[in-house]
């Protein structure tokens, strides 16, 4: 059952995702060589308690970790370490969730360790703009197959896997609802979007094939001919005049500039 929010409940929801962006910045200043992932999401979990949320990822359906981070060939859902040290040229792909005043946030990034290799680069910047193609569709009188088929045609139109076992999802009181929301499809078809929805769009992309496994630990998912894979996600309010993106890039961006 899809759940149409009110103006109230979207603010709620915006909040979430404003923190849920500014833990991304905080755990983005401290992404340097030699830091583990375990340290990151140390750091996530005080910053989410300090600022009166909770992390909603923690404990979900037994996850033992307030963030997943998956380095180079993980796509999704990496379970921080102490082992997993960070190294010049990974890319760390962040997904943070908190659970505050009774609503989710939930968005990723992709960061880069240092400099990364040019056709590293590429694939993130345009995994990025895949993000913000499908978004773009995101509006009230559109269908989900609109924003699946904007991502798809651009990630693919550089010769990218768009990973198919994995999607967005509606986003409210429970971290995921309905309706589903796919990284390929066609216009035209899927749920209609009406004013009130909120759901997370997140383009995972691998740069080879689109196929992935499934390791033993039950949580990550990395890409079968292990070449990197980079993930961005929004949280976005449909309106009749366009989408209402609950995440903002601009503070994570603006603190990896200090």
């Amino acid at each position: 059952m899809i759940y149409l929010k009110t103006d109230e409940e979207i603010e709620l929801l915006r909040e979430n995702n404003i923190l849920v962006s500014k833990t991304l910045a905080e755990v983005g200043r401290h992404i340097r060589p030699g830091v583990t992932t375990k340290e990151l999401d140390r750091i996530a979990e005080e910053f989410i308690r300090a600022h009166g949320a909770v992390p909603a990822f923690l404990g979900y359906e037994g996850y033992p970790a307030s963030l997943c981070i998956s380095v180079n060939e993980q796509v999704v859902h990496g379970i921080p370490s102490s082992k997993c040290v960070l190294k010049e040229g990974d890319i760390v792909s962040v997904d943070c969730g908190t659970f505050m005043k009774g609503f989710v946030g939930d968005s990723a990034y992709t960061f880069a360790v240092g400099e990364v290799a040019e056709e590293v680069r590429q694939l993130m910047e345009v995994t990025k703009e895949a993000l913000y193609k499908g978004t773009a569709q995101a509006k009230a009188g559109n269908r989900v197959g609109d924003i699946s088929a904007a991502v798809q045609a651009h990630a693919e139109s550089f010769g990218y896997g768009v990973v198919r076992e994995l999607e967005g999802h509606g986003l409210g009181r429970k971290m995921h609802e309905d309706p589903g929301v796919p990284n390929y499809g066609a216009r035209g078809r899927g749920p209609l979007l009406k004013e009130g929805m909120v759901i997370c769009i997140e383009p995972m992309i691998n740069m080879g094939t689109k196929a992935v496994v499934f390791e033993q630990d039950g949580w990550t998912v990395r890409t079968r001919d292990r070449k990197p894979a980079a993930h961005y996600e929004f949280a976005v309010a449909i309106r009749k005049s366009g989408p209402d993106v609950l995440t903002d890039y601009s503070i994570i961006e603006e603190a990896l500039k200090n």
